[in-house]
């Protein structure tokens, strides 16, 4: 049998087992639209933070040190994720996410009022908006909530696996470091590089997209915390945003600190439209590094056949045998769908009319999902793609040396244009550039095999053997 509860609107039918209250089933009751709630890293760091604000006023001698107690131990369960069912409300939902906010008001208030031996729903002796939201409103707690939970997720999951792909690049490119292939611009053959070069600077993109994301990360280090409903604080202790922040640092090991500015903590959202362009750019450098290993993976038989990756799984239901870059496929479609969150944050960030961003629930689920996708396909494709790569080092050497590109470290010795008519002739009877200079003795064997030494054209420096002869 439901429950009746009452809120400033009214009587509310409540599921009897639910530890919401009114005001959360009316959320469940108006906004049936994706039916996905926020992530449960959002509602984790909105208890540590209900669990600091209990904290800090008890401190301010705002709250009894008993239910402050109750609420911080109650909010501990909540971040410990034993009651994730009772958090239903979709992220389509008002823009400020008060209804999220009050959704943990209540469940906090009635799982503190069952420890302190009371009746779930009678608000009493732990009221959700006297007491779990005191020294709060939604305008603050939810951007708080939205920064923390992105920068817990960033330093929890994101960093580490970033840092594993960018290691087990680095790995590939010491192993790699002697094996020449043919470099390739603009998808035609260009002037050998070695192929552990080819995947350090895999590597760096990778570390340059953590650079990255760490110096915008910063940025969400502000909490909102202490500007109440518009950044004004009306309501709220002066210490109460800093107390909160202390014990908030405390709880996750963050730095966190209250907004240099309440109204822009507010009105604005950029730290996270500044962290997911971040993702977004890394996302730009995944799909550029699966699509280089799939294409240099590809054949066996009719592609490039540079790379060998491990065998994961078969590749088609009709053609035996078949195996297919899988992994790299998963990094391109995790990029992708990162690239659409980043859209979406964009268009959201901007919604800041005057004192409040009323976006703010679909501006934190796209930004925790792109963050929990990236870090998911990372960390699978440095131990299911990566780690297993192979060289294909006489494929790899046999492409290099058939290229008419090789003809390039020629230019300083014979002239750009006598080097452009041995490609033409290479074109014509589909004899190498060696082959051919060493035909028609167009230099001493010994600075010719130096000039055409593959190898030696994947350093910087000019070919021995003295100026070009004209041209």
């Amino acid at each position: 049998m439901p429950r009746t509860e009452k809120d400033s609107l009214g009587e509310v039918q409540v599921p009897d087992e639910a530890l919401w209250g009114a005001q959360t089933q009316r959320a469940v009751d108006n906004f049936p639209v994706s039916f996905r709630p926020l992530p449960p890293a959002f509602l984790k760091a909105l208890a540590v933070l209900k669990q600091s604000a209990a904290r800090a006023n008890a401190d301010l001698g705002l709250l009894d040190p008993k239910l402050a107690e109750a609420i911080a131990a109650a909010a501990q369960e909540v971040i410990e994720g034993k009651w994730d069912a009772q958090f239903p409300i979709d992220v389509f939902q008002t823009g400020s996410g008060t209804s999220t906010n009050m959704n943990l008001n209540e469940v906090l208030s009635n799982l503190a009022i069952r420890r302190l031996g009371g009746k779930v729903g009678s608000k009493t002796p732990v009221h959700p908006n006297d007491h779990v939201n005191l020294g709060q409103s939604s305008n603050d707690m939810i951007p708080s909530a939205a920064h923390l939970s992105a920068l817990t997720e960033v330093h929890r999951a994101l960093l580490p696996a970033l840092e594993k792909l960018a290691a087990a690049l680095e790995a590939k490119a010491k192993a790699f470091d002697g094996i020449v292939k043919l470099g390739r611009t603009h998808l035609q053959d260009a002037t050998p590089v070695r192929l552990g070069q080819v995947f350090g600077g895999y590597a760096s993109q990778v570390r340059h997209g953590m650079d990255r994301i760490r110096k915008a990360s910063t940025d969400l280090e502000e909490l909102a915390e202490g500007g109440t409903a518009v950044g004004t604080g009306l309501n709220t202790h002066p210490k109460f945003s800093a107390k909160v922040c202390a014990h908030a640092s405390k709880a996750t090991g963050l730095n966190l600190r209250e907004a240099s500015n309440h109204f822009e903590a507010q009105g604005g959202r950029d730290a996270m439209v500044s962290v997911s362009g971040a993702l977004k750019t890394l996302a730009c450098s995944l799909i550029k590094i699966a699509n280089d290993v799939r294409w240099m993976a590809s054949g066996p038989r009719a592609g490039l056949g540079e790379i060998i990756l491990q065998d994961l799984q078969p590749g088609s239901s009709i053609m035996p045998g078949k195996v297919n870059p899988v992994m790299c496929e998963v990094v391109c479609q995790v990029s992708a769908q990162v690239i659409g969150n980043d859209a979406t944050i964009t268009v959201a960030g901007q919604a800041g009319n005057f004192e409040l961003n009323v976006m703010i629930p679909v501006m934190a689920r796209n930004l925790l999902e792109s963050i929990s996708l990236i870090a998911n396909a990372c960390t699978l494709f440095a131990d299911r793609a990566v780690a297993g790569i192979q060289a294909n080092e006489k494929r790899c050497l046999e492409l290099a040396l058939k290229s008419d590109a090789m003809v390039t470290s020629l230019n300083p010795l014979i002239g750009y244009d006598k080097a452009a008519a041995l490609v033409k002739e290479s074109h014509k009877d589909g004899r190498t550039i060696l082959e051919l200079a060493r035909e028609r003795k167009i230099l001493p064997p010994d600075v010719l095999e130096k000039a055409l030494d593959p190898r030696r054209m994947t350093e910087p420096g000019l070919p021995e053997g003295g100026a070009a002869s004209g041209g």
